[in-house]
């Protein structure tokens, strides 16, 4: 008689999963999934530091704007900085293909739901002008603080130089997906990370990434930090038309330990930056406490009256003219970026005063700094959303709306 198929396996991870008799598997958490324990000592929320170091730069926040149209522009950078935290530019977008951008973005919003994807593959196909990477970059030099932007990696020798020689201070070369190893059709080399980190002046921070594996092979590389997320972006489609990614907790924890193993005979870690699917402070709360040093978002912050996207926010790879992978989504205008990051909050929702909700999670969790808070912890608990709050979910209040 035929031995029966042991089809449920054993991963490197520990735990006996499968798909079907032909695919092994793991459970992955999101967010939503996942709650912080508290412990037996706690902490006034205002000892507790939330600041970081970025790639030889402390910041007071540890909250990065995604190098994203509708999130920052010029000004938008330049107010992150004096709030303690970093606005990233993309100098691929709007701002380096048209020197007054006002009519395009007019443009953007206004358009129809139906035509949104055609428009926006129409404007960004305008070539991005060469002297305006170094233009913008000036602007953004002259409102003060550390000047970030980023590139994808196919351009990132020719764009990045322009920037750097501009005054650029960090360099994010990002992708849906970024590896160390990319073969071309063409026969073309790609991007060698590790010569590229080599060569140039500034720190380079790459993503994105969400497995133990790749996030350990970026850092022998020597960038400065690894984005971590894929396609859990508020505008992003890329989990619908692709249908890859990893949900973000289990992706943070990922590319934590692989953070922990590089530790062992490396003095210099590079740093995780969660990137994508944090909608609450909660959420930024827990990204930190799965693993990550800082988190980078979008969609909260273009509610932000400063926002270039007037109360809209669309994907990064929208405007592709083979294959878009983003939407763009309403947030509405809501208050300033300064209640937004630093309050004071007027909601109860977890979207304003965000640094203060961090501090006051850390405190309550007796962290007294994000190290710490690394260190809380955690449960899985799928229904810490839901219990208990039947009235807010009824009455669209609060955690309901």
């Amino acid at each position: 008689m035929a031995k029966t198929v042991q089809f449920a396996q054993q991963t490197k991870f520990g735990e006996e999963l499968s798909i079907g008799r032909g695919k092994p598997s793991r459970r992955a958490y999101g967010f939503d999934e996942v709650a912080l324990v508290p412990g037996s000592s706690t902490l006034d929320p205002e000892i507790c530091d939330i600041s970081v170091e970025l790639a030889g730069h402390k910041l007071e926040v540890p909250i990065l704007a995604s190098a994203m149209d509708s999130v920052v522009d010029v000004k938008f950078a330049g107010l992150m900085s004096q709030l303690g935290g970093l606005g990233v530019l993309n100098l691929q977008g709007i701002q380096t293909r048209y020197e007054n951008c006002d009519e395009i973005y007019a443009e953007i919003i206004s358009c129809d739901k139906n035509q949104f994807v055609e428009i926006m593959q129409k404007l960004y196909s305008s070539p991005v002008k060469e002297e305006l990477i170094g233009k913008r970059i000036e602007e953004i030099k002259k409102l003060g603080g550390v000047v970030a932007a980023s590139v994808t990696p196919n351009l990132a020798e020719k764009y990045g130089r322009l920037a750097i020689e501009a005054g650029l201070d960090i360099l994010f070369v990002q992708s849906t997906v970024t590896g160390i190893e990319h073969r071309s059709a063409s026969g073309e080399a790609g991007l060698d990370l590790t010569k590229f980190c080599a060569s140039i002046s500034v720190p380079v921070i790459v993503g994105n990434a969400v497995a133990y594996d790749t996030a350990l092979e970026l850092m022998e590389t020597g960038v400065a930090g690894i984005l971590v997320g894929v396609g859990p972006g508020a505008a992003c489609t890329s989990r619908g038309v692709l249908g890859i990614g990893v949900p973000m907790a289990t992706a943070i924890a990922d590319c934590r330990g692989a953070a922990q193993v590089f530790a062992q005979k490396n003095e210099r870690i590079p740093l995780l930056i969660a990137d994508g699917g944090m909608v609450t402070s909660g959420d930024i709360c827990k990204a930190i406490a799965c693993g990550a040093d800082a988190v980078m978002i979008g969609s909260p912050l273009a509610k932000s009256t400063e926002s270039p996207g007037r109360g809209y926010h669309w994907g990064m790879a929208t405007p592709s003219p083979v294959l878009p992978r983003g939407t763009r989504i309403k947030v509405g205008t809501t208050v300033s970026l300064k209640q937004i990051l630093r309050g004071p909050a007027n909601v109860d929702d977890g979207t304003q005063n965000i640094a203060g909700a961090l501090q006051t999670s850390m405190g309550t969790l007796g962290a007294a700094n994000l190290k710490q808070m690394q260190e809380v912890e955690m449960v899985i608990a799928p229904s810490i959303l839901t219990e208990g709050k039947v009235y807010q979910s009824a009455q669209q209040l609060g955690m309901g709306r």
